[in-house]
């Protein structure tokens, strides 16, 4: 009889050939756990997903609650189902006014694919700005706004009428225009190993976007809801965008996206032609009564505030001869190493060492860490600590 990694290489669909085939049968707080019953601290929360650690008892209870009443009933926008419009109604109450129509979907390529839609119906204009080393997803319309040619070559032709400008460069600014529909970039850049803008950088490309009719869409599938130590990332730069992207923690790990805006900008897809964004699974409503949980765990707890600090003990901690730097906000933080070997040796160290982390597509030579939010001062120790361990053993 074949094991169960032998029937996963068989039968589930490969993305790399060196997959890390870590078994894992329960997971809670801010550990997942073997097949053998050994403990790992998730450092990466999933990739950004797990803000408020895992199986979070009320968000368990939420979805039990939900599947009990009803699970799929109609495609999206039809019915009034109540998960849906709580969920949405919560959301609003946290966002600014502009941001006030909120559009679920099942995750964050579908998010960045209803945006482009959106702004370009909205604005009649084909142009899209994007930036150098961005990432917003791998289906096709997400993947022409991603910044790495080496990711997109293979799947070419893509999106016409995409131009890249260079992230926190305000020369490059100039290239934005009155026929450009919208600029989307991460308001932190992710997969570029963790890069956080001016303040004067991301005020001026606001006003460019202003001056010009463009749409400003900010990305903060990976930064928003607590990550960087504000609710949303854009917070910490004096600006609101008109289109607001979530995805990833926005589920509390149930699967689900949203792009948000006004009113006025998101009834462009009601009309000519109706029906202009349409998801079947979107805003499924276990998914969305898992959301409104995890939301309402998040600002109860005031998890939130916690951040600064957890981030500065691990600035305080991740001091190494081999560290060329720690970059980042709140718990979404890269430490850049020598290369990608050296980098993927320590990483493998630390996850045979019980701590979870990974690399950058776009800075691979670049350590990520976002852990939980929930994550003690004990347990930052020891997981810096064991991450000092391996850079020493390698370095």
């Amino acid at each position: 009889m074949l094991t169960l990694r032998q029937l996963f290489l068989a039968n589930n669909a490969q993305t790399t050939d060196f997959p890390l085939l870590l078994e894992f049968e329960r997971a809670e707080g801010v550990y997942l756990y073997d097949s053998e019953g050994k403990a790992y601290i998730d450092l990466i929360s999933g990739i950004g997903v797990s803000n408020l650690g895992h199986s979070n008892p009320k968000v368990i209870e939420a979805i039990k609650q939900q599947v009990d009443k009803y699970m799929h009933l109609m495609v999206y926008g039809e019915y009034v189902q109540t998960p849906q419009v709580r969920f949405a109604e919560k959301l609003v109450s946290v966002l600014p006014q502009n941001l006030q129509s909120v559009y679920f979907v099942n995750s964050g390529a579908e998010a960045v694919e209803g945006a482009l839609k959106l702004a370009k119906r909205f604005t009649g204009r084909q142009q899209i700005i994007a930036c150098k080393n961005s990432y917003h997803g791998s289906s096709h319309g997400a993947l022409s706004v991603m910044g790495n040619e080496d990711f997109k070559q293979a799947y070419r032709p893509l999106l016409p009428g995409v131009s890249f400008i260079r992230f926190n460069n305000p020369a490059d600014l100039e290239l934005i225009s009155t026929q450009t529909a919208c600029v989307i970039i991460e308001t932190i850049q992710g997969e570029a190993g963790i890069r956080v803008p001016d303040i004067t950088y991301m005020q001026a490309l606001r006003k460019r976007c202003d001056e010009t009719g463009t749409l400003l869409i900010l990305d903060e599938i990976q930064a928003a809801l607590g990550r960087t130590g504000k609710l949303f990332a854009f917070e910490h730069f004096g600006i609101v965008p008109d289109i607001l992207l979530l995805a990833k923690a926005l589920g509390g790990g149930m699967p689900i996206g949203a792009f948000i805006s006004s009113n006025n900008i998101m009834g462009a897809l009601k009309e000519n032609p109706i029906l202009g964004h349409i998801t079947t699974f979107g805003g499924h409503p276990v998914c969305c009564a898992a959301g409104l949980a995890a939301l309402e765990v998040l600002l109860d707890e005031n998890l939130v505030a916690t951040v600064a600090e957890k981030e500065a003990l691990m600035r305080k901690l991740l001091v190494h001869p081999a560290i060329k730097e720690v970059r980042g906000k709140g718990l979404m933080l890269a430490i850049e190493l020598k290369d990608f070997d050296t980098n993927k040796k320590i990483i493998d160290r630390c996850i045979a060492n019980g701590i979870i982390t990974d690399w950058f597509l776009h800075c691979d030579n670049a350590m990520r860490i976002a852990p939980p939010l929930i994550i003690t001062a004990d347990e930052i120790e020891k997981a810096c600590g064991v991450i000092l361990e391996a850079i020493s053993y390698y370095c």
